[in-house]
């Protein structure tokens, strides 16, 4: 059976693929893009609650994690959310933005996805979907692909398949397997804006389950101000989504339960109200389950005027930056991208293609750069795609 030519074979139908593949075919590059899903964008259809968070205004590189920090640059300055804005309402998608930047379709995710396929149909695309790469060879400067009973051929090779995040999407390690076997470096990956899990003694912490309270969580270099759910295994909500990027096994996670308090708050609740108790004096800052848990770890009884001002004090650094110290997270399933992948100092941050490989790409999740949650992330794919989609 003869090998059906292309310009180039795009391996990864989610957003950075689809990305790519329109981008370089409006340019005339004959593509094929090819997913073992049955229909592309699976994780844009799912994403913000199946409305798509689809950029974020405060898109730059300092909030994206990488072994080299400076990678990111300079794909983010050439495709902003501006541009991916401009997209989406130049096909009339109606959208909205919430806390901290982030923008939602006012109505599906699928209006993303649908935009993506009109692009790659603008650019004459070719797809092939709901089978898997069986073989992926390299000869004669030319990559050859089969999948099932078909083989095609391209000097140009596109990894955009991800993460191994979300495997009940069908998300796989696919894209580092391929690296590997052409001598590119794989930082480890890690799951990312996950929940993580409590043991030993602060399990009695699952029993407010439900509970949320606006914080500050910090862990390593990252602090974020956002809620933070207490589960049935441990710690959730967007601000522990956020520091779990960050923390590392070992490490403690770091809470602030009173970050709207003023130094001495508990000092001058006590000269206000001479009579309440630790436990109600932290009520007023927080839901009466939390409040009385940490209040009981706390252990300091009777009324605040029978307290010295140094213990008041010590109440508050403690309420201040509650130490967790998580055993783990949850794992891959439940963590929304991955952290680590292709290593970075392998690729041309200006074409993502291998410098020791020429004709091989690798862009979105599968590369070493993970985004903060809200939106970052799909920026990434919408950046990356296009400084690949461009070059090819």
């Amino acid at each position: 059976m003869n090998a059906a030519p292309y310009d180039a074979i795009v391996l990864g139908a989610g957003a950075a693929g689809m990305m790519a593949a329109a981008v370089a075919g409006q340019r005339g590059v004959r593509v094929l893009l090819v997913d073992h899903a049955d229909e592309p964008g699976k994780k844009i259809l799912i994403s913000g609650g199946g409305r798509c968070n689809f950029t974020n205004v405060h898109a730059a590189p300092d909030r994206f994690l990488s072994a080299n920090p400076h990678f990111a640059r300079s794909a983010l300055a050439r495709y902003t959310p501006v541009d991916f804005i401009a997209l989406v309402d130049g096909y009339r998608i109606a959208w909205h933005e919430k806390t901290l930047g982030q923008l939602f379709c006012d109505g599906s995710a699928r209006q993303i996805v649908t935009m993506l396929r009109n692009e790659c149909a603008g650019g004459g695309v070719d797809w092939s979907l709901g089978e898997s790469v069986d073989e992926l060879d390299h000869a004669d400067g030319q990559f050859r692909v089969r999948i099932g009973r078909k083989t095609a051929t391209a000097p140009k090779l596109v990894l955009a398949t991800g993460g191994p995040s979300i495997p009940q999407m069908g998300a796989t390690g696919f894209a580092y397997d391929v690296a590997r076997r052409f001598g590119l470096k794989v930082v480890e990956p890690r799951p990312a804006l996950v929940p993580l899990t409590l043991g030993g003694d602060e399990t009695l912490f699952r029993t407010l389950s439900g509970v949320s309270a606006d914080v500050v969580a910090s862990a390593g270099k990252g602090s974020f101000r956002e809620a933070a759910l207490f589960t049935h295994r441990g710690l959730s909500g967007p601000a522990i989504l956020q520091a779990s990027s960050y923390w590392r096994h070992g490490e403690a996670v770091a809470i602030d339960f009173t970050p709207d308090r003023a130094a001495g708050w508990l000092a001058s609740e006590k000269r206000a109200r001479p009579r309440a108790t630790l436990r109600s004096a932290i009520g007023q800052a927080l839901p009466g389950r939390l409040a009385e848990a940490l209040a009981d770890r706390i252990a300091l009884d009777g009324n605040l005027a029978d307290l010295t001002d140094k213990a008041l004090a010590e109440a508050e650094a403690r309420l201040s930056a509650w130490p967790f110290h998580p055993n783990g997270t949850e794992g891959f399933a439940k963590a929304e991208v991955t952290i680590g992948g292709i290593a970075t100092d392998a690729l041309s941050q200006t074409t993502f293609e291998a410098k020791a490989v020429p004709g091989l790409h690798v862009i979105g999740e599968a590369v070493d750069v993970t985004g903060w949650l809200g939106g970052y992330n799909f920026q990434w794919a919408w950046a990356s795609g296009v400084a690949c989609g461009k070059s090819l």
